[in-house]
C-alpha cells in the first residue's frame, strides 16, 4: 500500500537516486529533453524539504516516488496561453514527481492524495512526457493551455477541479 509523508533532510541522496531513475526513463522513453539528467538540481530538492513541500511515497517503508506539493499560486501559471484554467479559486500544483519504476499508480495515488487536500489540483508537463500526459488524463485533470517556465520552456498545463469532476468543460 502506497504512503505519502514529509520529506526529510537526510533523505536527499536518496531522492536524487530516484530522480535519477525517472531522468534514464524519460530518455529511453523518448523524452531527453524535459530533464535531462540535470533536473532537478540537488539544491532545489533541497529546498523543496526544507520549505515542507517535498513528499516522499513509500511502500512498504521504503521509499519509491517523490514529490513536490505545492500550496499558492505557482509564477508560471499567470502566464497561461492558448485557453484558460478552469477558475480562479487556490488550488496546490503537483511539480517534480518521480518514481523509481518499482510501484505502480504512484501518479495517480499523489493526485488523490492532492484532490482530497484542496478542490483545485494543477499540475504540467512537457509535451513528449507521453506517460505522464496519460495519467494526467486519467486522473480526470482537463487540458487548459500552456504554461512557460523560468528557463522559457513551454509545458502544457493541465486542472483539475471538484466543480467539474465527472463533466466535459464546455468551451
Amino acid at each position: 500500500m502506497l504512503e505519502m509523508r514529509a520529506a526529510r533532510s537526510e533523505e536527499v541522496d536518496l531522492l536524487m537516486e530516484v530522480y535519477a531513475a525517472a531522468q534514464d526513463y524519460m530518455i529511453a522513453s523518448g523524452n531527453p529533453t524535459q530533464w535531462r539528467r540535470a533536473y532537478p538540481a540537488r539544491e532545489l530538492i533541497e529546498a523543496d524539504v526544507a520549505a515542507g513541500r517535498c513528499r516522499v511515497i513509500t511502500e512498504g517503508g521504503e521509499i519509491h516516488a517523490v514529490a513536490a506539493i505545492c500550496v499558492g499560486e505557482d509564477p508560471a501559471y499567470p502566464g497561461l496561453t492558448g485557453g484558460s484554467w478552469l477558475n480562479d479559486e487556490p488550488y496546490i500544483t503537483i511539480h517534480r514527481i518521480a518514481s523509481d519504476g518499482k510501484c505502480r499508480g504512484v501518479f495517480r495515488f499523489v493526485a488523490d492524495e492532492c484532490k482530497r487536500l484542496c478542490g483545485n489540483v494543477r499540475v504540467d508537463t512537457h509535451e513528449n512526457n507521453r506517460k505522464m500526459r496519460e495519467n494526467i488524463a486519467a486522473c480526470g485533470f482537463i487540458p487548459c493551455g500552456t504554461v512557460f517556465m523560468a528557463d522559457g520552456s513551454p509545458r502544457l498545463a493541465f486542472h483539475w477541479s471538484k466543480e467539474y469532476e465527472n463533466k466535459e468543460r464546455r468551451l
